[in-house]
């Protein structure tokens, strides 16, 4: 007290600097926190995808989930961060290669002036990266080669996902043009579910699910519960990712982008499951699960730029459109186990065009990103900037994957044989399963030969 009194000035000169240290931190941990979320939804994406296939190839679906995001930490560090948010042109950054901390900050002028630290936002962008990498993984399931994962893995996190991300987020061209999309809805989830439509159309469908007529059988996932406990930990993860996307905790905006987001992933739930009673006569828990998660994905982008009334209409839109179109997938010979293309691409386009209807005024100011919506007098001119994004990703991603998937199917190959897919991906691809005990049951009663594979039988189980 004595040497405040002395020296009042200094005093409040060091106040002004703590307060502002403070306030730099309680961000940094604010924002750390949110990564890990992102970052942990990795676990609900193993849990949701391990459910929804056979038993005999859980273990190598949740399993691909932890190499998946390996590959995309590497990938994104060594070039995927540079091309992403890079100092370069509106279409790509060509700076900052081989991250190696905050000496490199000058090349990488979209994420500084946040009070951030660079690595930082190197963590939190990588989180993104590996979401939409586990979106793209998805459609491949239960007859995909390991191989591929990490191939695939590794260009999607290279040359696909940072385009898109530098166009929209890193000083690109629909940045400059005003595109709304606060955390995602098309850089991340329409990314990875565009990649995943076009994967899942080259590998085409698994054995035994369209018949002769060409209608689709029913191939259950083995254990709803696992999907049910990943869609949980996916909706806490997303207050990670919208909320964390506002970067900061001083203005208290985080706290209204999770209110926006939280009954949005609620309408969308509750929509899917009431249309899927009117339509099959119960209530499907796996509609409604893909409906929590496509109200999300709609919701990841206009969050920051809606009122509360806006976000349930379009959690509860994007809840019907997913469910009626993934039965119109499933029809047209798409075999995507997780429906990724419904879930993340068609709630992903609605949630982008969201905004061109509902942005009001007042929030697309205070963001200093894009006009008012149609519906609050700003004509059709943010509803075209979103429209154009939705086309360019769509166009990019898909004639990049189809390029990367082609050239892989002519030289390594990109789906196991048919012995292996009737084996499970589990023994062919790992040697073991996911479900050891209730496997060797099955395997037990259908096998032909020989007591292993190795000495010359063949491996049938029950459930192929």
């Amino acid at each position: 007290m004595a040497a405040v009194s002395a020296f009042p000035v200094s005093a409040y000169a060091a106040e002004a600097v703590d307060g502002e240290a403070l306030t730099n931190g309680v961000n940094m941990a604010f924002v750390f926190i949110a990564a890990v979320l992102v970052i942990f939804m990795q676990a609900g994406f193993a849990l949701l995808e391990a459910g929804s296939v056979r038993m005999k190839n859980a273990g190598h679906v949740a399993g691909k989930t932890i190499l998946s995001f390996g590959v995309a930490s590497v990938a994104f560090w060594a070039l995927g961060f540079g091309f992403g948010f890079g100092n370069g042109n509106g279409f790509f950054g060509f700076e900052g290669f081989f991250f190696g901390g905050e000496g490199q900050a000058a090349s990488f002028d979209s994420v500084n002036g946040y009070g951030l630290p660079v690595s930082l936002m190197f963590l939190f962008h990588l989180a993104f990266a590996g979401v939409s990498l586990a979106i793209a993984g998805g459609g491949l399931a239960e007859r995909a080669k390991l191989s591929v994962y990490i191939v695939f893995g590794a260009l999607f996190t290279i040359i696909i996902y940072p385009v898109i991300a530098h166009w929209v987020w890193g000083g690109g061209w629909l940045g400059s043009l005003g595109m709304q999309d606060f955390a995602g809805s098309t850089v991340v989830h329409l990314t990875g579910a565009t990649a995943a439509l076009v994967a899942t159309i080259m590998l085409k469908p698994r054995l035994g699910k369209y018949g002769k007529d060409g209608k689709p059988n029913s191939i259950l996932g083995h254990n709803q519960v696992l999907s049910v406990l990943g869609v949980i930990i996916l909706w806490v993860g997303w207050f990670g990712f919208n909320p964390g996307s506002a970067l900061t905790v001083m203005d208290g905006f985080f706290a209204y982008v999770a209110l926006t987001t939280n009954i949005a992933a609620a309408a969308g739930g509750v929509a899917a499951l009431l249309i899927s009673w009117a339509v099959f006569g119960k209530a499907d828990i796996p509609s409604m699960l893909n409906g929590v998660l496509a109200a999300l994905v709609a919701i990841t982008g206009s969050c920051a730029f809606v009122e509360p009334w806006a976000a349930i209409v379009i959690g509860l839109v994007a809840g019907v459109l997913t469910f009626f179109t993934a039965q119109w997938f499933e029809k047209a010979g798409v075999d995507d186990p997780v429906f990724a293309f419904s879930v993340h691409g068609i709630a992903g386009i609605w949630g982008a065009l969201s905004t061109g209807f509902f942005a009001t005024p007042a929030l697309a100011t205070d963001k200093g990103l894009g006009q008012a919506g149609l519906f609050y007098g700003g004509g059709l001119h943010q509803l075209g900037v979103q429209a154009l994004g939705v086309i360019g990703t769509l166009a990019f991603v898909g004639a990049v994957t189809f390029v990367i998937f082609y050239v892989m199917k002519v030289t390594m190959g990109i789906r196991v044989t048919e012995e292996e897919e009737m084996m499970g991906l589990d023994i062919s691809e790992h040697g073991n399963y996911g479900y050891p005990e209730q496997m060797k049951m099955a395997g037990d009663t259908t096998f032909n030969g020989p007591t292993t594979p190795e000495k010359g039988g063949t491996r049938k189980p029950a459930n192929a």
